[in-house]
């Protein structure tokens, strides 16, 4: 169908435009940098860290750095969506504050705001327009972007100030169970976890817990379980002089081998690579 990317190279700034018929995430996601998910039409599943959502035409997601992410199909795969990253020194003023305004992006890991008819068309208006930007690239453009990014942040916000912070319900009582279930691997990821005993601490067969598992989250159980200790990893590589060996013995691995195997697949790079970038 239609699509529009921009990177500006810094990992601090990215604009993707899509209108697809279908589409899956192919990976996991979680990045340094905040992003913004604008659904333009149609209907998505989203997973966020432990729970999934079903966002509709007009909702906005705004997902913190660093929080474990992905968009599958519903019933109606055809859709529209803004995604915008941005890293958060961009949120900084002169003085080294943040506004007032902005405090719910830090208080929480992610935020779900739906737009009445008529926030929809300042949101619209916004989201609009940095498309053009982008796509124009006239001078100052990244600029303007980032700017009208920042609007779009603070209309957001001011309206889950005006409105409340609304926390969408779960599809369906299995979807429920399943959030137990992911809940309780973001708090034991470091132990020796596998499917058979997490089937038997949750009292379900192994079979149905891989398959509701990937239908709930997007994840495979192992897929899921990489993630986390990786995106922990990530944690102590950054904050830490602590090696190697002891981080992957940390987050849960059994073998630096395997620890260095599992952060490349996920992130692309070795962990040494990461420390030092």
């Amino acid at each position: 169908m239609g699509e529009l990317y921009f990177d500006n190279g810094k990992e601090t700034f990215l604009v993707h435009h899509r209108k697809a018929l279908s589409h899956h995430m192919s990976s996991s996601h979680f990045h340094r940098t905040y992003e913004v998910f604008y659904l333009m039409s149609g209907k998505r599943e989203f997973f966020i860290k432990d729970r999934t959502m079903v966002i509709e035409e007009g909702d906005v997601v705004i997902i913190s750095p660093n929080v474990l992410h992905r968009t599958t199909n519903t019933e109606m795969p055809a859709h529209e969506r803004l995604i915008v990253n941005i890293h958060e020194s961009y949120f900084i003023a002169s003085d080294g504050s943040h506004a007032d305004i902005l405090h719910p992006l830090f208080e929480k890991e992610y935020v779900y705001v739906k737009c009445s008819s008529h926030d929809r068309m300042t949101i619209d208006a916004l989201a609009n327009k940095i498309i053009q930007e982008v796509r124009d690239k006239k001078p100052g453009y990244e600029t303007y972007a980032q700017a009208l990014t920042l609007q779009l942040l603070i209309d957001c916000c001011r309206l889950m100030t005006e409105t409340g912070y609304e926390t969408p319900e779960h599809p369906s009582s299995k979807h429920e169970r399943i959030s137990e279930v992911v809940r309780y691997i973001n708090s034991h990821y470091m132990e020796e976890l596998s499917l058979q005993r997490l089937a038997e601490k949750f009292y379900v067969s192994p079979y149905y817990l891989s398959r509701f598992f990937k239908e709930a989250t997007g994840f495979t159980f192992v897929e899921y379980l990489n993630n986390v200790r990786v995106k922990e990893a990530m944690t102590l590589l950054l904050s830490s002089s602590m090696k190697a060996n002891m981080i992957s013995k940390r987050v849960g691995f059994g073998s630096v081998t395997h620890f260095g195997r599992v952060f490349k697949q996920v992130t692309g790079h070795a962990p040494l690579f990461y420390r030092k970038r």
